[in-house]
């Protein structure tokens, strides 16, 4: 049996590393519990056979160049924007994602965030923790109410249709806008209209969209004004597709009512402003963070790894052209 000299950029749950582990891998993990800077990464994915790389790691043409003769970067993550495939490619190396894993667990976290931004439920939490609650009141926190609202779902893949189907259990009428028609949720009653009607009815709009150049900014200070002033914005995409600062400027103008974020523009830095909005759930990248989710994603991440490791097409190659090259 071969021995693979593998690198690990940051410690990921036993589930996955059990796996390189059974199969006689030397792999070494970051011993830091942080993200690596572009020095450590470039220096940590030099001589290796394999890398098993997050989404917070920047791997570009000098990191690449430093990886020379590594056969996989495995991603351990279902987005992979952070590596430039391209050159990837052109180098030999495949390129693999942990897709599908995360489906249901980020449609929960998108519903935690339109209840708990909905129904201000971390405004409550703050007020009763500082002794603030002297009994009930008729005009108090009032929020919007979530059951036969109008939930507008932006990118109808698997996430939107899995918050899609939740919505069912909340007599909500369900809008959604994306490329093409989806037959999916379009079974779920969704009606398909364009960005700008979608923000202009509904009450809450949801965002499920991946990172690319025409999604950069796809909610900017033009968008936001289109949206209700009662409506609530929610992310668990990708930080990026909101322009944070137009978003802030809306959240203290009253523009909308109010946003629930889990990823943001310049992460893990928040635009100017945002922090004091009271009117806004923030929650620090956790939509795929539950033990099963977290170790299918290892997993599926170290048997990509493995399958490039053994000369096998790996289950989860998003540049199969570098089979071919």
């Amino acid at each position: 049996m071969p021995t693979w000299n593998v690198f690990v950029t940051r410690r990921i749950p036993d589930a996955g590393l059990d796996l390189l582990r059974d199969a006689g891998v030397n792999f070494e993990v970051n011993p830091d519990d942080r993200v690596l800077t572009h020095e450590e990464l470039m220096a940590g994915v030099s001589g290796r056979d394999g890398v098993l790389c997050l989404l917070t790691d920047v791997v570009d043409e000098p990191v690449l160049e430093a990886a020379r003769g590594a056969r996989v970067f495995a991603n351990y993550a279902v987005g992979y924007n952070n590596v430039d495939v391209a050159a990837a490619t052109k180098r030999g190396i495949m390129v693999t994602n942990t897709p599908g894993v995360l489906t249901e667990t980020t449609a929960d976290m998108a519903w935690a965030l339109i209840m708990a931004t909905a129904r201000r439920i971390v405004e409550g939490d703050t007020l009763v923790r500082a002794g603030e609650f002297h009994g009930w009141g008729p005009m108090m926190l009032l929020g919007m109410d979530v059951f036969g609202s109008t939930l507008g779902i932006v990118g109808a893949g698997r996430i939107g249709c899995a918050v899609a189907r939740r919505a069912q259990g909340f007599g909500m009428k369900v809008l959604y806008t994306d490329s093409a028609p989806n037959p999916e949720i379009s079974s779920l009653n969704a009606k398909r209209v364009d960005l700008d009607e979608l923000l202009r009815v509904s009450d809450i709009v949801t965002l499920h969209v991946p990172l690319l150049e025409e999604t950069h900014h796809l909610i900017g200070r033009r968008e936001l004004a289109l949206m209700k002033k009662s409506a609530i914005l929610v992310n668990t995409s990708r930080g990026p597709v909101v322009d944070e600062r137009a978003l802030v400027e809306a959240l203290k103008s009253g523009s909308i009512a109010g946003a629930g974020l889990d990823v943001y523009e310049d992460e893990p830095q928040l635009a100017p402003g945002l922090a004091d909005c009271r009117n806004t759930v923030l929650t620090p990248h956790t939509a795929s963070a539950t033990i099963a989710t977290r170790n299918k994603m290892a997993v599926m991440a170290a048997t990509n790894l493995l399958a490039a490791l053994r000369g096998e097409k790996p289950p989860n190659l998003v540049n199969p052209e570098v089979l071919t090259s």
